[in-house]
Formats: structure tokens, C-alpha cells, sequence
């Protein structure tokens, strides 16, 4: 049986994957399917980046700006929903192509990682999120640094749903969840699938990365936050720990001044940016497109996705 195509179109945060993915869509008859793990929440558009009807340009595009920030929102569920779309996509005879910087979430779909390995008990991670709740988060990310200093590598300090899971890993079935998710990675793909990482001068995507900062600072960051604290959303809620919404609260909760809180925020995502280029790097089967060989003329850059694009499949 074929196999159902299906385009990745990645990259670190501020490298351009908005603007070519939907030109790319044009083109080539495709639906976007975002892999981006805060564009999934309602009310969350400034600090996400989201992007705007008009800038969809008539291109349909799942998994954005659907669930409420209270719910939990994971790799499982993203994998769940992202096969359904595609499924769905491609059953009307249109390209599925995945745009977003999430690399986990990519993986998780281009070779079905299967996440059943550990049991049900789920004891020790109730004890790992309690002690994240007592102020605990870095003497556990220490923790996973010593028993799994590749994965320490990956995962942000802040991102406590992931240095529980890779802890609570190894203490079921002592080994790292790297060595797991390398022998996932090494599985086929069910998808007969072109894996585009876009790149750029790295200087050129921390100016971008400054300048969108300063935008969304200017359209309402704190405003959005405030609006979604007095939702009620808990401060340790999914949602809460994406970048820009983490640092504002530290504001808005009296830790520093606004210039502390954009200073963090420009730092924070130029490190995101870092860890996304590592992650992209370990990843097999990539094409790596440098838009500096371009001089930053989008249409030469979606002009060579479209050769590699029509050589594999024209």
C-alpha cells in the first residue's frame, strides 16, 4: 500500500516558517497542520505568535486556536490529533504539510513513537509533581542531568511535565528515555514524508527574535496575561509555561520590573532557539535549507522546496 505523503516544514522560533509554509501550501495544494504546543490555546494570540486569519490567506490550518488554557495539552494528544488531520487531509487528496518548532511533537508522528512502555502506577510522578509544586523544579532537572545528561540537553529546566516524564522513565525501567526515543527514531516512518529544516544566520534570528518581542510587548502582552490570570488559570497550568506568558507573570506577580521581565523573555527564546537547532541537528533524514545561500529572498527559498519537493514526487 502507499504511503501517505506528508511535508514537515521546520526551524527555530523567528526563522521565517510562517510566511513560506503558506506559500508552499499554495503551490502544492496543502492543508498546515500547526506542531506548535501553545498555538493550540484560545485567548493566547499575542504571546504565541499566532497567526491571524488573513494571514492564513485562505490555506486551511488544524490544531491552532482550539483549547480552553485550563486543559492539558501534550505529545500524546498532539500525535492523536495530528494523525487524524492527516489522515483527514490527505483523504481529500490535499498534502498534509506539519509547520511548527516543536521537534518532539514532529518525531512523535513521523515514526508513531509509541509512549505505552511504562506502566500505570503513576505513584513516583505524583511524588515528582508535588515536589515541583514545594519549589523542587531544579534539584529535579539536576537530578535528570545526572542520569540522563543527553535529554538534560533537550529539555528545558522550565518544562517540568518533561524532566518528570524523563525521570519517571528511568526509574521504571532504568535506562534513559533518549536511548528509548533513539530506538523510536529508528523505526520507519509510516509516511512517505520530506523533512525541511529551515536555518539562518543565528544573529539575524536573535534580531528577529528582539524585534517580535518588542511587538508583542507593544500589542498587549500584559494585557493578554493579566485577562488569562483572571480566568483562573493556575499559574502551573500548561498554558502558564509557555515563553513570554512564564516571565510576565514574574511581573505581574511583583519579581522584577516590565525591562527585567522583556530582557528574560528576548534571553529565554534566544535559548529556545538554541535547544530547537540542537534538536533539528541529532534528527536523520532532514534537508536542511540555509536561507543565508538565498540571501533572504523567500521566493529563491521556496524555489529549491520546490525542486526537492518535485523531485521526489513529480
Amino acid at each position: 500500500m502507499d504511503k501517505n505523503r506528508l511535508i514537515v516544514l521546520t526551524g527555530p522560533t523567528a526563522v521565517g516558517k510562517t510566511k513560506l509554509s503558506i506559500e508552499l501550501a499554495k503551490k502544492i495544494g496543502g492543508e498546515i497542520i500547526s506542531a506548535d504546543s501553545m498555538q493550540v490555546y484560545k485567548y493566547m494570540d499575542i504571546g504565541t505568535d499566532k497567526i491571524t486569519p488573513e494571514k492564513m490567506d485562505g490555506v486551511p490550518h488544524h490544531l491552532i486556536d482550539f483549547l480552553d488554557p485550563h486543559e492539558d495539552f501534550n505529545v500524546f494528544t498532539f500525535q492523536k490529533l495530528a494523525r487524524k488531520a492527516i489522515h483527514d487531509i490527505s483523504s481529500r487528496g490535499k498534502v498534509p504539510i506539519i509547520v511548527g518548532g516543536t521537534g518532539f511533537y514532529i518525531q512523535a508522528v513521523i515514526y508513531d513513537i509509541d509512549f505505552t512502555e511504562t506502566d500505570e502506577d503513576d505513584t513516583y510522578r505524583r511524588e515528582l509533581e508535588e515536589r515541583v509544586r514545594q519549589g523542587e523544579a531544579h534539584a529535579l532537572f539536576e537530578e535528570l542531568k545526572r542520569i540522563d545528561p543527553e535529554s538534560a540537553l533537550l529539555i528545558h529546566e522550565n518544562n517540568s511535565k518533561r524532566v518528570i516524564r524523563a525521570l519517571e522513565y528511568y526509574q521504571k525501567t532504568k535506562r534513559p528515555i533518549s536511548e528509548h526515543n533513539k530506538e523510536q527514531r529508528a523505526k520507519a516512518s509510516a509516511y512517505d514524508f520530506i523533512y525541511f529544516v529551515l536555518t539562518d544566520d543565528r544573529n539575524l534570528i536573535y534580531k528577529r527574535i528582539e524585534t517580535r518581542v518588542d511587538q508583542m510587548i507593544k500589542e498587549g502582552l500584559v494585557r493578554e496575561v493579566k485577562t488569562l490570570l483572571d480566568m483562573n488559570i493556575d499559574r502551573s497550568a500548561t498554558s502558564m509555561q509557555g515563553l513570554g506568558y512564564r516571565e510576565v507573570i514574574g511581573y505581574l506577580d511583583g519579581e522584577y520590573d516590565l525591562e527585567r521581565a522583556v530582557y528574560l523573555i528576548k534571553r529565554n527564546t534566544r535559548h529556545f532557539a538554541k535547544r530547537q537547532l540542537t534538536w533539528f541537528k541529532r534528527e536523520k533524514d532532514v534537508t536542511w535549507i540555509d536561507q543565508k545561500a538565498f540571501l533572504g529572498d523567500d521566493e529563491k527559498t521556496l524555489k529549491e522546496i520546490m525542486r526537492i519537493y518535485e523531485d521526489k514526487y513529480l
